[in-house]
């Protein structure tokens, strides 16, 4: 019988840096805004359920996305990854399975990339599965702690909160991640925003689900460009330049 599974897209943000006043994820690559190309991937991959998590001008991303098999939520305040994921539990509360969350400004996530990731999810037996790039500079992401050598994840340390040896880590986290879906949301209410940003991050699950005893698995994408976002108009343009052929 086919696996169950559903997407949440987080898709939010305004974006300071883009230096404009439209949200983040409608900026264009060749023509096609992120999101789509993010929701186009998703569909190709036949979810159960997807899920659109929007805020700043989120009447924009739902005109954009008019005609997508997804779902729209509303995260009316910025307090976090784990607060937008939140959001999306009314329209996934009763549903068992996988749930995979990306970020709408990762525009370039393949859907090979994605079922590799669903594969080592369910191969390992994870509660949660966190896909990882490794950056000659990664600074401003957050850093994979691995338990030793293995491919089992103890926490991910947001680049802020990072002592100096963590930040020597060039091991990063995507933003992207497989969780089993009752299990990401009853996770969800155990974390804090005791952190420099006070927000709920999403990664915080993590480190919860670790001290619990659950298998947290981490698998590294064969490209790292493909776990790229976008911060700024420079990197838009940076990754417009680096997948010129793929669009």
């Amino acid at each position: 019988m086919p696996q169950t599974k559903a997407a949440i897209v987080l898709a939010a943000g305004k974006g300071k840096r883009m230096k404009s006043d439209i949200p983040k994820v409608l900026h264009r690559i060749h023509g096609r805004s992120m999101i789509r190309m993010v929701v186009d991937t998703l569909t190709t991959l036949r979810f159960n359920k997807i899920v659109v998590v929007v805020g700043f001008k989120g009447e924009m991303v739902e005109e954009e996305l008019q005609g997508c098999p997804v779902d729209i939520v509303w995260q009316r305040e910025q307090l976090g990854t784990g607060h937008a994921v939140m959001m999306a539990r009314g329209t996934l509360a009763d549903f068992d399975g996988v749930t995979l969350v990306a970020l709408g400004d990762v525009p370039f996530l393949s859907a090979v990339t994605i079922e590799s990731l669903i594969d080592t999810h369910n191969r390992t037996g994870a509660k949660a599965t966190c896909l990882s790039v490794v950056l000659d500079n990664p600074a401003g992401y957050g850093r994979i702690m691995r338990d030793g050598d293995s491919n089992v994840l103890k926490a991910i340390v947001e680049h802020r909160d990072a002592s100096e040896e963590t930040l020597r880590i060039k091991e990063i986290n995507t933003g992207t991640f497989c969780f089993d879906n009752r299990l990401l949301f009853e996770t969800l209410t155990q974390i804090d925003n005791d952190n420099l940003q006070g927000e709920y991050y999403l990664t915080d699950c993590v480190k919860v689900l670790y001290n619990k005893g659950f298998r947290v698995s981490v698998v590294k994408a064969a490209n790292a460009d493909e776990g790229l976002g976008v911060n700024s108009a420079e990197q838009l343009e940076e990754l417009a330049r680096k997948f010129e052929n793929k669009t």
